[in-house]
């Protein structure tokens, strides 16, 4: 599978990586062994890029991808996680978060202090069983409240303690050899914007926002990325679900049931694919590699089928002729590549 280089670093990503969340059952629970053999699909698919977190299930995700890749030499793959959100136990009668029904007993706490900083990540290692983490990202120092339709993108921020403190660790870390990239993970771009300009980032990770269906990025912060040798990682790529369902009922968008504007512009440009003997979801994820800025993309996948789906998306090949008409219907950004 190919491969790029994040940002000036002498790492490079697959084009295709898993994004681990769903490894610990999002909205439902998960058996271990279908996470196991999600991550088996990845590599013998070609897969060398694992992106998981502290917060997805409470520690779950990295202990179910640390299970899952146990035998195979490190030097093989590259893997990140993230800072940012402290792991609590859970006090009598509270509840985990539910959006992992399955997750371990931890309440989960925004924390970007240095100390949390260090204490999270030699807990991510604990978890996963590794002697080292490839990249790791300040993680929703926005609150995740930024980023969606109508949501001031500054209503929550942590970005003078992330840069005061989680930066600052990271930074070290990168200098002395121990991390080979550091970066900023988030539903929004404004904000992404902000941190490229207060610090050197080798990379950040964009959610949701730049996709088949969302271009506002290309008017700034893709340019400045290609200008500040920044690469993109973008998680969300299929905006929640459309984009792999296609318009059908009970389609989700932004984490939230589709409105029939949002339908009706998929059903569009699931149209212009089908014409041009292509799928919505190769589409939606070869769109966004084809920009110079975006090395890797990484959809949240939780079953060998859907992995294998992935794959075979991102590799069969699209006429040009699609992405021409796409912008010539005003369905893409007029800038789109």
């Amino acid at each position: 599978m190919k491969a790029n280089r994040v940002g000036r670093t002498a790492l490079e990503v697959t084009e295709l990586g898993l994004g681990c969340a769903p490894l610990a059952g999002i909205y439902r629970s998960l058996e271990e062994s279908a996470a196991t053999d999600t991550v088996a699909a990845a590599w013998e698919s070609g897969v060398r890029y694992f992106d998981t977190a502290p917060v997805y299930g409470a520690g779950l995700s990295e202990i179910r991808l640390g299970r899952s890749l146990r035998g195979v030499p490190r030097h093989e793959y590259v893997l990140s996680s993230k800072v940012g959100y402290d792991l609590v136990p859970l006090a009598p009668g509270e509840q985990t978060w539910d959006q992992f029904p399955g997750g371990l007993p931890f309440a989960r706490r925004f924390d970007f202090s240095a100390e949390a900083t260090r204490r999270s990540i030699e807990s991510s290692l604990e978890r996963i069983g590794t002697d080292r983490l490839d990249i790791v990202w300040i993680h929703d120092p926005d609150g995740a409240r930024g980023g969606f339709d109508g949501v001031d993108p500054y209503v929550s921020s942590h970005f003078e303690a992330a840069m005061s403190g989680a930066y600052t660790v990271l930074d070290e870390l990168r200098a002395s050899g121990v991390i080979g990239a550091i970066g900023v993970g988030l539903n929004q771009a404004p904000m992404l914007i902000d941190f490229a300009r207060a610090g050197d980032f080798d990379a950040f990770l964009l959610a949701g926002r730049y996709t088949l269906l969302e271009q506002g990025p290309l008017d700034d912060l893709l340019p400045l990325c290609v200008e500040r040798g920044i690469s993109l990682v973008i998680g969300g790529p299929y905006n929640s679900g459309i984009l792999a369902t296609g318009p059908v009922p009970g389609a989700r968008y932004n984490y939230a049931p589709a409105t029939s504007e949002v339908l009706d512009r998929v059903r569009a440009i699931e149209q212009v694919c089908v014409d041009g003997g292509t799928t919505l979801r190769a589409a939606a994820l070869q769109f966004v590699l084809r920009h110079e800025a975006v090395a890797a993309v990484i959809p949240g996948v939780s079953s060998r089928e859907e992995m294998m789906d992935a794959a075979a998306a991102v590799s069969t090949p699209i006429d040009e002729g699609v992405w021409a008409d796409l912008r010539a219907l005003g369905l893409v950004h007029p800038d789109s590549p």
